[in-house]
């Protein structure tokens, strides 16, 4: 950043966030000097306590053209999105509205022996869990209705498309069909063989990324906002957000961060994937690096049951986060996993050579170990109903196999829903103590 350029940031009050001084710069080669109708994808944030009057001027400043527009409001982070050029941003920067202003940056999309590897199919056996009654929302880039999901019944209960509006479910990327699979697939069109943790779990799907596989950052908060107005309708008790963005900024500032961190303090469970961009330190991406949601690395099983030879993937994003922290907060098989397949979609048609007996596929990510954390969560909250974020987050890592000798475990099914159902057993003992 030049010196005019730095000093035109500070005397912003700091109000526009390092992804866009870099949008800018990108653009317009002086971030000083900035001017122009190339239209930038923005987020405001407006004042705590600012008035409706103040974010009523805001918005007919912003809207006077085609290229300055202001679009929705995001509540959840008291946020405005829509286009702005770089000469209205210089104009607007320092209105009384303002907290900061945002690039609406790109987001992207980040079971053979697994279901045995990680102990569920044996909490299924044991303990007779599948995740029923339980509901996994999926936010990525749809969900295809396959007959892992559809038979004996239906259980996608619901859809909302962010990206194109449409009512039915559909998923012509496939990355989310694959995700929706390895937390509940039943295996109806494998007899059983590729399953995922929560068979019989309740899946709504968010589309919130488009047939490429991106997306911005607003049409995730859109998607996180959906979930949250529409908990109760469906029941929608764990989030699975198999994306992530770079992280410029602290978590207190990161609006996709702030929006699953709202999500969470709401009683929702968060589980985002680290990143693929490991093996290098500090590479958690967002919304990942809040500390409140569960951070989910990838594993490698080396295609084998035994653990003994696990490790961590080498894609896996690491930490510490920005701030600092300590993540992922656990770690799930996420290679070579075998999920569900969405014909005629980008990845059907780029990954033909993955295709597992033309209903399954394979692929590798912490995007595919997100899911799984979804899929053994679903089975803790059957356990027990009563269960909070913070307590499941406690059990996993409590639980998880301290395989990897630094920060926490591999994720333990059988052991974290035995601790859910002791502490269930526990609270009712205790409320039976109290009613005599």
């Amino acid at each position: 950043m030049s010196r005019k350029e730095r000093v035109w940031y500070e005397e912003s009050g700091n109000r526009l966030d390092p992804g866009l001084i870099e949008q800018l710069r990108k653009d317009q080669r002086n971030v000083y000097q900035a001017t122009g109708t190339s239209e930038i994808p923005i987020i405001i944030k407006c004042r705590q306590g600012c008035r409706d009057a103040e974010k009523e001027d805001l918005f007919q400043k912003c809207n006077v053209d085609s290229h300055n527009h202001l679009d929705r409001e995001m509540r959840i982070i008291n946020s405005m999105k829509g286009t702005l050029t770089p000469d209205k941003i210089r104009q607007i920067k320092d209105h009384e509205a303002i907290e900061r202003i945002y690039y609406d940056r790109p987001v992207s999309a980040y079971l053979d022996i697994t279901d045995s590897q990680i102990g569920s199919a044996q909490v299924r056996d044991d303990h007779n869990l599948s995740g029923e009654g339980v509901t996994i929302a999926v936010l990525d880039t749809g969900v295809h209705p396959h007959d892992d999901l559809t038979t004996p019944e239906n259980r996608i209960i619901a859809f909302h498309d962010v990206i194109n509006g449409e009512t039915e479910p559909y998923d012509d990327n496939g990355h989310g069909t694959h995700c929706a699979g390895d937390a509940a697939g039943n295996g109806a069109m494998s007899d059983g063989e590729y399953k995922g943790p929560a068979p019989e779990a309740s899946i709504v799907g968010v589309k919130v990324l488009n047939g490429s596989g991106g997306g911005n950052l607003s049409n995730i908060i859109e998607g996180i906002e959906w979930c949250m107005e529409n908990k109760e309708e469906y029941g929608i008790q764990i989030l699975s957000l198999s994306l992530g963005s770079e992280a410029y900024e602290s978590f207190r500032r990161d609006p996709l961060s702030l929006a699953a961190q709202e999500a969470w303090q709401a009683g929702m469970i968060v589980c985002a994937a680290a990143g693929n961009s490991g093996p290098a330190p500090s590479t958690i991406g967002t919304p990942a690096i809040n500390p409140f949601i569960i951070t989910v690395g990838a594993a490698d099983d080396m295609d084998t049951v035994e653990r003994s030879d696990d490790e961590i993937a080498e894609y896996s994003s690491r930490g510490p986060t920005i701030d600092q922290f300590v993540k992922p907060d656990i770690y799930a098989p996420g290679t070579n996993i075998v999920s569900l397949l969405s014909p005629d979609s980008t990845v059907a048609a780029e990954r033909a050579e993955q295709i597992v007996d033309d209903h399954y596929i394979q692929m590798s990510g912490t995007s595919m170990a997100t899911p799984i954390c979804a899929g053994v969560i679903a089975l803790m909250l059957e356990a027990n109903p009563d269960l909070s974020p913070n307590d499941v987050k406690s059990i996993l890592q409590m639980t998880g196999d301290p395989a990897f000798g630094s920060g926490w475990g591999y994720i333990d099914a059988q052991l974290a829903v035995e601790m859910a159902m002791r502490q269930a057993e526990d609270r009712q003992a205790s409320a039976s103590a109290d009613g005599q």
